[in-house]
């Protein structure tokens, strides 16, 4: 395969990633109005949130189930074919047992390809030679930021939240479809070294790799759910102020995912793990040690530096050092994203009460801390299997 039909597919695969951060985004801010469609209770919605979580972790081990049989590129595909379906029913008014199940449908598919993008990834960048995760993981945070325009504008200009999350699911159905005979061909194989002799060895990847994505899903999780909330609820921040933090936070990703590919392989994988857990807690941490606006907007900044860097290398990381079982350890790496999500979304609300938010910014500069001993052992991730990929 020469470099330009490998650049090609790289782009491709970039398609994905932006079809899955705007439709993500989509539906996010897409919740205040499906909450008035549907006449749905905070708590609800709530509900709602964690159900489709579980469901995107089911979609995780789909993922791999589908890429032992067929490879990830039918994965990917059909996750985001999955994808386009859910989301175009959302922008519909059903009965609310219908509603949640189309929501549920829409949370498989997105764990299908969150996990298929990143077996996707990692293959095109060995093809490629060359380090390209983090563009890859750029397209979905520019797409995010779009969607989140492209919400606002729909929303002032009379059409409704439909009109955002429909053109979502086009451009999910159309990549979708494009990419069913055209994404990456690779296709690793279920290797009996993840269960045999090898096993503690492919253990130890998913466990290293898996901690540096649960961190990075913990801080992601606390300034995306929460950011806002404080900044209104605490700081006492103006209504055009709020989002701020958020905005930040996501410029940072964005600008730290667009040169990290140029800077990992000069510094090292360990050296830019530590530095970037170390750039999450300092960026929490100012949160909590500050209690100001231009503080707390600052510090969220900051946190969007590391955690742009830490998942597209956590990922590399792990592909690479399990190459011939890539696919399957990248879904089981995967799970830990919803176990940091989660912790980071419900922990930092539960403890807001008894200790108050700004304080609760305490707990991902606590994951940090407790991570940081771990991504030393990076160091220790070598090859565990032939790097040689079968054709699929």
């Amino acid at each position: 395969m020469n470099d330009m039909t490998a650049g090609a597919r790289a782009r491709l695969i970039g398609a994905g990633y932006a079809a899955q951060g705007l439709g993500y985004a989509a539906v996010v801010t897409a919740l205040p109005a499906f909450k008035d469609r549907q006449g749905l209770s905070d708590a609800f919605v709530s509900a709602i949130l964690l159900l489709v979580c579980v469901a995107a972790a089911g979609g995780s081990v789909v993922a791999d189930q589908v890429a032992a049989r067929w490879g990830s590129r039918y994965a990917l595909a059909g996750g985001l074919l999955l994808i386009g379906t859910g989301l175009a029913g959302t922008t519909v008014g059903t009965p609310n047992a219908v509603f949640v199940t189309i929501l549920l449908c829409y949370g498989v598919g997105l764990g299908t390809v969150d996990a298929s993008l990143s077996m996707q990834g990692v293959l095109v960048q060995a093809r490629l030679g060359r380090s390209v995760m983090s563009r890859l993981f750029a397209a979905y945070t520019a797409a995010a930021i779009a969607a989140a325009l492209l919400m606002s504008g729909a929303l002032a200009g009379g059409g409704g939240a439909a009109v955002a999350v429909g053109a979502a699911a086009g451009f999910a159905v159309l990549v979708g479809l494009a990419g069913w005979r055209a994404f990456e061909p690779g296709r690793t194989e279920r290797s009996h070294v993840v269960h045999e002799a090898g096993g503690r060895a492919v253990r130890r990847v998913v466990w290293v790799c898996g901690m540096l994505i649960f961190t990075a899903f913990l801080v992601d999780s606390a300034v995306s759910t929460w950011s806002s909330i404080y900044l209104t609820d605490s700081l006492a921040a103006t209504a055009s102020l709020a989002p701020l933090g958020y905005a930040a936070y996501q410029a940072t990703v964005l600008i730290s995912r667009l040169i990290a590919d140029h800077v990992v392989p000069r510094a090292g994988r360990v050296t830019m793990a530590l530095g970037s857990l170390a750039v999450c807690g300092v960026g929490c941490g100012l949160v909590v040690l500050l209690p100001s606006v231009a503080a707390a907007v600052t510090g969220f900044a900051i946190a969007g530096i590391g955690v742009g860097v830490l998942v597209p290398l956590a990922f590399s990381a792990a592909g690479e050092a399990a190459a011939q079982s890539s696919d399957e350890v990248i879904a089981r790496v995967n799970l830990f994203n919803y176990g940091g999500a989660l912790l980071g979304a419900v922990l930092l609300g539960a403890l807001s009460e008894p200790i108050s938010l700004r304080i609760a910014f305490l707990i991902p500069v606590v994951g940090v801390i407790l991570t940081l001993p771990v991504a030393r052992r990076l160091h220790h991730l070598t090859l565990v299997e032939p790097a040689t990929r079968p054709a699929g």
